[in-house]
């Protein structure tokens, strides 16, 4: 079984132009890098199994009028002229994870636009994708997931999970297992305190339970702390509103299963003079009368009693037909005794509307259903105790609330032990990372934070801090004040590389303590858009090195423009857009040999080219291969 978990990174398209009004030169200068490091961060990189996009198809979107897409395993690139609609590919996927649409993505001339991806789902994986569509009334039958997401010119879409209509909605929930996709305007400020302890505590494996329980439990204590604790008019105030709630339930003397009770009586009432006549009839045709079932039954027993006297084999049909005969005189007494009790009262008929008016009231104010109604009441009645009780209340809550606080900070500070003992790894595998990408940095990770109650989360107290010093003699600066556009890139990938290399080792030679790590049996699909941006020579050659490194343990999906990491391809595709009958049209397709070659050497030397650029082309596709 296999599956698709993509991170997808948007950089810089010319293609997007279009759409943005944003000029070229402004898009591939936008500071974007850091949020493909939150994008990754976000991810749920503890989650067994995996989930393996497969193929990706697109009608009447943009320029493009019809295209379908299947990628495999290892390293698989993208290149193509600027502007040939690299990034739509990526755009349209987004539209499959439940972003907003907009009809301007229809194809000039068309009705709609349709997008379709299939995603493979791994053992593991599979029970995360089932629960959500399970949830939303989705079969599921086998190892593929199939999205599709139809804009119409008039406004509205449609959306179909495995075939099956669905809904946006539908799509969010699956897209955190999907993928997670960065868009071109997004600022650094996504980046935030949130996203760099997600990040570390991926890497580390970290698991909230104890820590999210412990101060849910503490939380609420405090809550019912502040409660006794209001002013004493707001006491006053709460006193009389829970006595009333209370009284007004209670004087309702509500019973279980009191409502369905009374819907049936309701029916019965309403149609009673049809109910008795139902009833009466099946009586006369099952036991009054000559001609009734009964009757007939005592006649055909007579008949055979007769036989059996010649023929002794019809003994047993002579007890059947008597067992028939008594079952039918059964049913029709309860017929009769039934239809005896029923009485057209519509006295009666009001009372039961009016009981059933009085418990759908106290439904809609205190629960959907009865049982939430009674147990609203009890609560009420537990709140007024503690209210009359309030100081012993207080010092068994302020007692519970200590103990609370204890297991609390006992969960938490081996969270923050597991945080520290992670970026001291983690910093150096990234530092090591950056400096294999032809950079002489100095990375640290820096974990703060007090256990003061005021900085207690259901994550734990820590905060984590990124530093980086990118030339020898500057300070460390934290990670999204870089500058250079080629710096964020190859750091981005450098924490890429740390955390995939990692999970990898981990599951290559799992232990007893590894074995309950969720972490050992995640592997992704790394979608990256442009994450050459700013860089060139040796600096390419390295993250082509690095990708190609990365694609050992996951399908990995790259845009590029340098034919450096073009060269190191698995798969080779390449984005086109042509004109053909007054139209721009865009194709993708997978090239080998000599056409792949002639793209490498067109990245190389421009539109025009020569044998020179052909020869380093085959040289440098050689060697990288």
């Amino acid at each position: 079984m296999r599956s698709v978990f993509s991170v997808v990174f948007r950089v810089s398209d010319a293609s997007v132009k279009a759409f943005t009004g944003e000029s070229t030169e402004i898009a591939e200068r936008r500071e974007t890098a850091i949020h493909k490091l939150s994008c990754y961060a976000s991810l749920n990189l503890a989650s067994p199994g995996r989930i393996v996009l497969a193929e990706l198809r697109l009608e009447n979107y943009a320029v493009i009028d019809n295209v379908a897409v299947e990628f495999s395993a290892g390293l698989n690139l993208l290149t193509g002229e600027t502007g040939a609609g690299k990034s739509i590919l990526i755009d349209a996927l987004a539209l499959l994870l439940g972003e907003k649409a907009s009809t301007d993505v229809i194809r000039s001339g068309a009705e709609r636009a349709v997008i379709a991806a299939v995603f493979e789902v791994e053992s593991g994986a599979e029970k995360r994708v089932s629960a959500i569509l399970e949830t939303n009334g989705v079969d599921w039958e086998d190892d593929s997931l199939i999205l599709r997401r139809e804009i119409a010119a008039g406004g509205k879409g449609r959306v179909f999970v495995n075939n099956q209509p669905a809904t946006v909605a539908v799509l969010r929930q699956l897209a955190p297992h999907l993928a997670s996709i960065h868009a071109q305007n997004e600022s650094l400020l996504s980046f935030d305190a949130s996203a760099r302890l997600g990040l570390l505590d991926a890497f580390a494996g970290i698991q909230f339970d104890a820590v999210s329980k412990s101060f849910s439990d503490w939380k609420g204590i405090a809550g019912r702390i502040a409660e006794l604790e209001r002013d004493e008019q707001d006491r006053l105030r709460l006193l009389d509103l829970w006595t009333f709630q209370k009284g007004e339930i209670e004087e309702a003397k509500l019973q279980l299963g009191e409502d369905e009770r009374l819907e049936v009586e309701k029916r019965v009432l309403a149609n009673a003079e049809k109910i008795y006549n139902a009833a009466m009839n099946a009586f006369d045709l099952l036991y009054e009368g000559q001609s009734s079932t009964s009757a007939s039954l005592r006649a055909a027993q007579k008949h055979v009693e007769e036989l059996v006297r010649y023929e002794p084999k019809f003994q047993e049909a002579l007890g059947a037909l008597e067992t028939a005969r008594i079952s039918v005189e059964d049913v029709g007494a309860s017929l009769r005794d039934y239809a005896g009790g029923i009485e057209a009262s519509p006295e009666h008929l009001a009372e039961v509307e009016e009981r059933l008016a009085a418990v759908d009231r106290l439904k809609r104010k205190y629960g959907p259903t009865l049982a939430e109604v009674i147990q609203f009441a009890a609560e009420a009645s537990r709140k007024l105790a503690e209210m009359e009780n309030k100081d012993e209340t207080l010092r068994e809550l302020h007692a519970q609330l200590a103990q609370a606080g204890e297991g609390y900070l006992q969960a938490a500070r081996a969270v923050s032990k597991k945080r520290y003992d992670a970026a001291r790894k983690l910093e150096k595998l990234v530092e090591g990372e950056i400096n294999d990408l032809a950079m002489k940095s100095r990375f640290h990770i820096e974990v703060s934070g007090s256990d003061e109650e005021l900085n207690w989360s259901a994550a734990g107290f820590d905060h984590v801090v990124y530093l980086i010093s990118t030339n020898p003699g500057e300070p460390q600066r934290p990670l999204e004040q870089i500058a250079s556009g080629g710096e964020r890139s190859r750091v981005m990938l450098a924490l890429k590389a740390s955390v995939e290399g990692a999970k990898k080792s981990v599951a290559r030679a799992p232990s007893p303590a590894a074995a309950g790590n969720p972490r050992t049996a995640a592997q992704r699909t790394l979608i990256f858009d442009e994450v050459d941006t700013g860089i060139g020579g040796r600096a390419a050659e390295a993250v082509g090195k690095k990708l190609k490194s990365l694609s050992r343990a996951n399908q990995v999906l790259c845009v590029t423009h340098l034919p450096q990491i073009a060269t190191f391809a698995d798969h080779h595709y390449v984005i086109e857009k042509k004109d053909s009958g007054g139209r721009t049209r865009t194709n993708v397709r997978l090239i080998t040999g000599d056409e792949r070659t002639e793209e490498v050497a067109r990245m190389l030397s421009g539109a025009k080219l020569t044998e020179t650029s052909r020869k380093h082309a085959e040289q440098m596709i050689k060697a990288n291969a």
